[in-house]
């Protein structure tokens, strides 16, 4: 999965563009704590740093 597809699915899902600094992204959303970090550009993320996207986004595993 591309980081241009997480940064749709993250907005999608109600995140935010919070902050941007070199090629890192930082989302935030208003109703859960933390913040998601994506690398930019659209290259492939690696399968660990894809989980760990997804533990900080609160979203199921499976449902990718």
């Amino acid at each position: 999965m591309s980081s241009k597809q997480i940064s749709r699915r993250l907005v999608a899902d109600g995140w935010t563009l919070r902050h941007t600094r070199g090629s890192h992204h930082q989302f935030v959303h208003s109703d859960r704590p933390g913040r998601v970090t994506v690398k930019h550009p659209g290259k492939d993320i690696p399968i660990g740093t894809l989980r760990s996207i997804y533990r900080q986004a609160d979203w199921k595993w499976e449902d990718r």
